[in-house]
């Protein structure tokens, strides 16, 4: 009798492994290079300024609009709470500067509370938003 010897079939398959490092580099690689904007969370009608030059590392944005209202981070925030959210915000980014977008209606008191507030958490830079008299 003939004995039939069944050879092992291998299956061929394909790798992905090479594949997923791949993606995973390119996901990395994107993440890193992305530029990240940063919005103060509500639309604030600026004062016009003959001096104004365009910022292009503006990292803490903190936005005040005519109604008193403070907005860091696209979240409102109490007054009270102004130091502790620019500390966390610093504290990300540690050469972070500061942005105040004050609405030309609102009071110059809150604009320096503020300031007062940023420079107690420890930021070298404050700015005022305004815009580019034409």
């Amino acid at each position: 009798m003939r004995r039939r010897v069944a050879h092992g079939v291998e299956e061929d398959d394909i790798n992905m492994t090479p594949m997923l490092d791949i993606v995973f580099i390119m996901l990395i690689f994107f993440i890193v290079t992305a530029s990240f904007v940063k919005e103060a969370g509500v639309d604030v009608n600026r004062t016009t300024a003959m001096q104004a030059q365009p910022m292009p590392r503006a990292n803490i944005l903190i936005a005040i609009n005519e109604e008193g209202q403070i907005w860091i981070d696209k979240r409102k925030s109490d007054p009270r709470t102004i130091r502790a959210n620019i500390e966390r915000l610093l504290a990300e980014n540690p050469e972070g500067s500061v942005v105040i977008q004050a609405d030309k209606n609102s009071k110059n008191s809150l604009m320096i509370a503020v300031m007062k507030a940023a420079h107690a958490a420890g930021v070298e830079s404050v700015s005022i938003s305004a815009k580019r008299m034409q």
